[in-house]
């Protein structure tokens, strides 16, 4: 017997709203741009592993609150890990996690960008299934920029999109590009002007929710076994480099330098 339908669970970041079979996460921390704390990154794993499981949806959209998807990493966070690493290696396996059960869904999952998606907004993002954004997002991932590996999936998915040397473009100069760009280069799937974003996002939702479940999401495991070879290979070893740099003097510098420019802004 399938669950009520009213038993999405609640979270204090998180949204989670049902449309017939469609199950649509929200971050909804949109006075920070969605930026992840680490509470949202622990409620984000178990509400992926709730979609995993749920058997009231067919589809499931992932997008953000307000102008933005995700900001990636919150900096105050960020200068908190700094003064005790130990914290980062505590999020370790949560981190992979993260990556692997989003992975586990088996159910499509599609990611509506309607604004910046930076960093682990980036990861999160490109790691869903099928990417709508606005003319408006910017996507990118920046962890060089504050002086960190991009241990946390953006070096497994980038190049699984768009090939391994222009991944490393622009992985090593954590440049940010716009959203036309990114589908010309086939980071994303499809690019709208803003007002027509969710238009397309539910049209595809519906002919989703209208296909034939078990030959898509068969299909969709079948796709998704390489990728989650690598990210299982590569999340371990990339996320223990980031710890390195997290330690790092030089990432000290970079974060004191963001804080201290924000402060002044």
């Amino acid at each position: 017997m399938g669950r009520p339908m009213n038993d999405t669970p609640k979270f204090e970041t998180l949204r989670l709203e049902r449309s017939g079979r469609r199950l649509t996460i929200t971050m909804n921390r949109p006075d920070v741009l969605n930026a992840f704390g680490g509470q949202m990154h622990r409620e984000i794993v178990e509400a992926f592993a709730y979609a995993r499981d749920d058997e009231n949806s067919d589809v499931v959209v992932m997008t953000g609150e307000g102008r933005a998807f995700s900001a990636g990493g919150d900096i105050e966070g960020m200068a908190r890990v700094m003064e005790d690493p130990a914290l980062f290696d505590q999020e370790m396996d949560e981190a992979q996690a993260l990556i692997l059960t989003l992975l586990d869904i088996e159910k499509p999952v599609v990611a509506r960008i309607n604004g910046p998606a930076i960093g682990l907004g980036a990861t999160i993002a490109l790691f869903c299934d099928v990417s709508f954004a606005a003319e408006s997002a910017r996507i990118g991932d920046p962890h060089v920029s504050i002086g960190l590996v991009a241990g946390d999936g953006g070096a497994v998915i980038w190049p699984a999109l768009i090939g391994l040397n222009r991944a490393k473009e622009f992985l090593l100069t954590g440049d940010i590009l716009n959203a036309k760009v990114a589908a010309e280069i086939g980071l994303v799937n499809h690019v709208l002007p803003d007002s027509e974003l969710d238009a397309a996002v539910d049209g595809f939702c519906e002919r989703i929710v209208s296909g034939a479940r078990p030959a898509i999401r068969g299909t969709k495991r079948l796709l998704n076994m390489e990728l989650r070879r690598l990210a299982e290979a590569l999340m371990a070893p990339g996320l223990v480099l980031e710890a390195e740099t997290v330690r790092s003097e030089e990432h000290r510098a970079r974060v004191e330098a963001f804080l201290a420019k924000s402060a002044k802004s």
